[in-house]
Order: structure tokens, then C-alpha cells, then sequence
């Protein structure tokens, strides 16, 4: 590793460390409420339906949805075809992607899947109170899909269950499914990874929250070694977590990279290309 790239990872465990002490990590996010700049070009609140066994929207969902309207313009330049949400609750996430799109019209089409039959019902009932129409499936992430929709799906976003847990919760029925996450919070994440990669077309971008103890950093060089570019679009320290939406793109040169470089020195500078520029943009604000 050259002296630079030492710096740089340096200045990376600096800031995670620095998160970690300001921030205190429970297990669960909290409910929160939608700052209202955001009120007008997402699901609204009050039409969003509820279950006991549904996760409700919260800091996590809220920090997801505020990523893409950041992002907003990227989507709207993409035109997508078929956007996927994986794991989607209550409908807030995919609800709000469908009216931030509203303007391309009929030409894009929307697909959510959850584990959870009460969780599909609930969305289903979200989509409808903003006169959405998408299509709900009851799967494990992509279950199913996998063939139908490879290399056809141009937007993908996940809320995944991300909180570190005892392995055996991971699967289990009910609201507890949304947050489980096993070792690190990983276990789920590392299944959704790849089975998103093989759905995503040439043009396709996947955004997803990651918390501080998912090691967002070493995701981001997985994906890159998949021929991923990555970029952190929000960082966000709540009361009870360190938040991060990232962005992941098929990107040839990345790819190229990937497959030349391999461990060589310097190989590392792409992958925390992400944070440095993030962290040099935005300095430690959330």
C-alpha cells in the first residue's frame, strides 16, 4: 500500500472511530417524522399504512428517501423501466420513488417484494392511498425473480435488515425479520448483494442503507471488485445510529480495474475513492 492510500485509510478508521463515539448505537432506529422539505415529493405520512408486524417508516427510511430526492435528477436523466424495491415494509420507500418518477409516466413500472405477507398487504395498501400502482410480491429478497428479471431492473433500493443479531433470528416470521442481520448485520446484506447484481441492467444503480457496523467501507470494495463504482450519497448520525445511503453503478473502467489490478499497490485508491471525496466534501456533518 503506497503512503497515500495509507493516509487515506488512516483518515477512514479516523472518522468511523469519531461516528462511533458520537453517535449511540442501540439496536433499533427510532420512528421518526419527515422533515418537511421532503413532504411534497414523497409518500405522505399520514396515508402510509401500518401493521404491528410492519416495520414503520423511520430515521433509516427517512435518510434512504432524502438520499434519492438528492439524487433526483441522476433518476430522472436514467429514465428507468423497472424499479425494485427489496424488503419494503410499509410501502413508504417505494411509494415515494414512484411520485418522485411520477413525471416519466407510464413508462416506468414498479416492483417491491417482502418477506413478510403483512408487509405486502401493507404496502400494497400504501401504493393505493397515493393512486400508485405497482406490483407486491410475497418472496425472500428476489426469490423466484431471479431469471424473469436479470439485467432488466434499472433501480434498486433496500432498506436491508441491517442491525447485528444472533445468527438464529435471522429469517425469523414477523417485524423482527426487517432488522435481524445477523453477524455484523452482514448476514442478509451479503445475500442481497449478489442476487441485486445479476438484476441490475447495463444501466442500472442500486441504493442502499448501511449502518456503521456493517463495515460500509468493505462493501464498497466488494462491489468494486465486482466491477462496481460506489459513492456515499448521505451520511447521516442519529440519536441511536450512524446512517449511510450508498449508490452502486456498473462502471467498465472500475471493471477494468478490478480485473488488472488485483492486489497491486495502490489497488486500493478506487474503493475508498467514495468516502475521501464524501468525507472532504462534507467534513463530519451529517
Amino acid at each position: 500500500m503506497s503512503a497515500g492510500d495509507s493516509a487515506a485509510v488512516s483518515a477512514v478508521e479516523g472518522k468511523l472511530s469519531e461516528l462511533s463515539t458520537s453517535c449511540d448505537l442501540r439496536t433499533l432506529p427510532r420512528r421518526g417524522k419527515p422533515a418537511s422539505a421532503r413532504t411534497l415529493n414523497t409518500a405522505q405520512i399520514p396515508l402510509v399504512a401500518s401493521h404491528p408486524e410492519v416495520y414503520e417508516p423511520c430515521d433509516d427510511s427517512f435518510a434512504l428517501v432524502d438520499a434519492l430526492l438528492s439524487d433526483k435528477a441522476q433518476l430522472l436523466t436514467l429514465q428507468p423501466s423497472l424499479c425494485l424495491e427489496v424488503g419494503c415494509g410499509s410501502g413508504y420507500v417505494i411509494t415515494s420513488l414512484a411520485i418522485m418518477l411520477r413525471q416519466l409516466g407510464s413508462g416506468t413500472q414498479y416492483l417491491a417484494t417482502d418477506i413478510n405477507q403483512h408487509a405486502v398487504e401493507t404496502t400494497q395498501a400504501t401504493l393505493e392511498a397515493h393512486g400508485i400502482h405497482a406490483d407486491v410480491i410475497a418472496t425472500d429478497i428476489v426469490s423466484g425473480l431471479e431469471k424473469r428479471l436479470a439485467g432488466m431492473v434499472d433501480v434498486v433500493v433496500v432498506n436491508p435488515p441491517y442491525v447485528p443479531t444472533p445468527e438464529e433470528e435471522i429469517g425469523i416470521k414477523g417485524i423482527a425479520a426487517s432488522w435481524a442481520g445477523g453477524l455484523n448485520g452482514r448476514q442478509v446484506i451479503d445475500r442481497i448483494l449478489p442476487a441485486v447484481r445479476e438484476l441490475l441492467s447495463e444501466k442500472g444503480c442500486l441504493y442502499m442503507i448501511a449502518l456503521e457496523d456493517n463495515d460500509p467501507l468493505g462493501i464498497c470494495h466488494l462491489m468494486n471488485e465486482k466491477g462496481f463504482a460506489s459513492r456515499v450519497l448521505l451520511k447521516r448520525c442519529t440519536e441511536e445510529e450512524s446512517l449511510y445511503v450508498l449508490k452502486f453503478w456498473q462502471d467498465a473502467a472500475v471493471s477494468t480495474n478490478a480485473s488488472q489490478s488485483g492486489k497491486s499497490p495502490g489497488s486500493e485508491s478506487s474503493w475508498l475513492s467514495p468516502f475521501r471525496s464524501f468525507w472532504h466534501k462534507n467534513g463530519s456533518s451529517s
